[in-house]
């Protein structure tokens, strides 16, 4: 490409320069490429340079700075970003305010200006589809459309039209394609790059070239700028004896568009480098008859392989979060539930009558019991094991949102829904779909749920005609839903829908046989995951750990077993100084039980308060209960729990 820059307001109006080497310097100083002699222009003011493809103005730490003008938008350069992208037709200002010099800036890419012998614009090919009436080139074209019909992708889609042009032009030598980059701006000449070349090997027949191919970048650029079929007879003279067409020795060339209504494809590219005047106005007819039919298929073939990229790219990733899901759940068939009390060992034996059935799931279970553990558990083990598992927590997002979450949106519905979103119950489609906290949804949502249930259909916000999907649905809840059914807070029929096979997960207090269990196992992961060998737990540890309550259950303990490992020396046993404070506190009573010597009062109080707090233990904290065991009235027990501070 060639630079020029003309002065168009300043001393030296009038004055034009062309960019020679990469680039040029721009000042007052007398050793600059352009001198300019006013006050306001810096010693080194600004460089123009070319950068590839690109032409750019670069300020040089100028005191009154460099401004790029291109129509009404105005870049000024900074020490932050001293650099700015020119285009034929920009202006640079150098100064400001009444002091400035500007220079215009024309930038004209190889033979660009060039004459060409024939051009034949895109809507003349009526006029030129009449040829296909000749039974000679009707035959050829048939052969070229039975060749490329027949490819199976794109590369060898490619392959048949390069091949077939060969075969319709027997002046040719070479035959190039030229596509355009996808992740690029369309119709621009930086945005088309060579994808295929063959060549006329000696015999006539069609190969393969062994060697680089250079081609002629100021052909495919004009045909793609000018929309039309450009054919130089003598490339050299009619396009100009640019750096391409020289190193390409091509002696005649000819280029017609691949397109698709108003978006050019690519260009379709025949040379002849033997001699000149090979290609003729008839080649460009032929070529082009050619393009208007091999257009469609180049079309085709590149949407079909994007399509089978994105399917595979989304093939991957969905055995990727399919795989990580299962792995963080405990391995897809094998979702592992730790318990060896018989409340646990009751629980897998109700899970195991129900994985494969239809029937709505609800888990029930205080906080950190591992209710979604248990969905998970449904899922898996069950013949939706291949589809998706979804989970969402109902409590964690608006009543609008979780709408527009559960059943999608359509573009529009609501400010900020720019697009259409697909909700979990069409995403979880063949699948699960865990309602976590299902007791915090609002009535209005609750009848939406319940259609969903009873006819298998959703909504999208936004939308006028409903979707059908078959989605298993595991409801989870730490409260009591009859009770908030009494309330009205819970629609009465969505909760018989729900609770049509109860899973019941027991608090860790009430199977405190799992506590050692659940403990080595948990010591075992993190030690794995942070490269930590653990001995394991001592004796007085463990009792400590079993004595404890554990009000945050399952999810409690797994933060306890990790802190553990955090602050334990590797390969050494937890020991009791190592347990949080409200453990050991905890297990302090226990060990009182033994009644340490001082006055029988406080020998009474100590064996007093190891008695209320067994007690309690044993009958799951139910005050009523452990009254009737202790023998007293339930207002007593709370009496004498005030007085031992419980």
């Amino acid at each position: 490409m060639t630079v020029t820059l003309e002065i168009t307001q300043g001393l030296a109006a009038g004055r034009s320069f062309e960019l020679r080497g990469d680039g040029f310097s721009i000042g007052r100083r007398a050793g600059n490429d352009v001198v300019l002699e006013e006050a306001h222009v810096s010693g080194d003011h600004c460089r123009v340079a070319r950068e590839g493809d690109r032409v750019v103005v670069t300020d040089l730490g100028s005191t009154n700075g460099t401004t790029r003008v291109r129509r009404d938008d105005r870049v000024r350069m900074s020490a932050e970003s001293p650099t700015a992208d020119l285009e034929s037709g920009d202006v640079i200002e150098l100064g400001s305010g009444d002091a400035v010099t500007t220079l215009r800036v024309t930038i004209a890419d190889e033979g660009e200006d060039s004459h060409v012998l024939t051009m034949t614009k895109l809507d003349a090919m009526p006029s030129v589809s009449r040829r296909e009436a000749d039974p000679n080139v009707l035959s050829k074209l048939y052969a070229a459309q039975k060749r490329i019909g027949l490819a199976t992708d794109l590369e060898h889609v490619l392959e048949a039209v390069a091949e077939s042009a060969l075969e319709l032009l027997p002046s040719a030598t070479h035959v190039t394609i030229v596509l355009s980059d996808d992740d690029q701006p369309k119709n621009e000449s930086s945005a088309f790059v060579p994808v295929l070349t063959r060549v006329r090997a000696p015999d006539g027949s069609v190969a393969r070239s062994t060697a680089p191919i250079p081609i002629a970048r100021s052909v495919y650029r004009k045909v793609v700028k000018e929309r039309a079929a450009v054919l130089a007879a003598d490339a050299p003279r009619d396009v100009g004896e640019s750096e391409s067409l020289m190193g390409a020795s091509i002696r005649s060339t000819l280029g017609v568009p691949l397109w698709r209504g108003e978006e050019i494809l690519g260009v379709l590219q025949a040379d002849n480098r033997n001699a000149p005047g090979m290609l003729t106005p008839t080649d460009v007819e032929l070529l082009l008859l050619l393009a208007s039919n091999a257009s469609l298929a180049v079309s085709s073939a590149r949407l079909i392989k994007r399509l089978q990229t994105a399917e595979e790219n989304l093939k991957k990733e969905n055995v990727f979060l399919k795989g990580r899901e299962e792995k963080r759940r405990g391995g897809g068939k094998e979702v592992v539930i730790i318990g060896r009390s018989e409340a646990m060992q009751s629980l897998t034996r109700q899970l195991e009558r129900v994985v494969d059935t239809r029937v709505t799931v609800l888990v029930e279970g205080e906080t950190g019991t591992g209710k979604e553990l248990v969905a998970a558990a449904v899922h898996y083990r069950s013949r939706r094991r291949d589809k998706l598992f979804v989970a969402q927590n109902c409590a964690a997002i608006s009543e609008n949102l979780l709408e527009s979450e559960l059943f999608g949106h359509k573009k529009g519905a609501f400010t900020g829904a720019s697009d259409d979103k697909k909700g979990l119950f069409e995403i979880a489609d063949g699948g699960t779909l865990f309602l976590d906290e299902v007791n915090s949804t609002s009535l209005s949502l609750q009848s939406k749920l319940l259609r969903a249930l009873q006819e298998g259909e959703i909504r999208p916000v936004g939308a006028t005609t409903a979707k059908h999907v078959d989605v298993r649905i595991v409801a989870a809840t730490n409260r009591d839903l009859e009770e908030l059914v009494a309330k009205g807070e819970f629609r009465e029929d969505l909760y018989y829908r729900l609770k049509v096979f109860p899973l019941r997960i027991p608090p860790l207090r009430e199977r405190r046989d799992d506590i050692p269990v659940l403990a080595t196992h948990f010591l075992a992961r993190y030690s794995q995951e942070l490269g930590k060998p653990a001995g394991g737990f001592s004796q007085q540890a463990l009792e400590l750990m079993m004595s404890y309550e554990w009000p945050g259950n399952v999810r409690e303990l797994q933060n306890e077993v990790q802190r553990l490992v955090i602050q334990l020396e590797p390969g050494n046993f937890v020991t009791p100084e190592l347990l949080s404070p409200h453990i050991k506190k905890a297990l302090g009573v226990v060990a009182k039980a033994s009644v340490p010597k001082g006055t029988l009062r406080e020998m009474m109080d100590t064996v007093e308060k190891y008695l209320l707090l067994e007690t309690l233990r044993e009958h799951g904290q139910n005050k009523t209960s452990a009254a009737k065991g202790l023998g007293i009235t339930r207002e007593g027990l709370h009496k004498k729990l005030r007085v031992h501070g419980i």
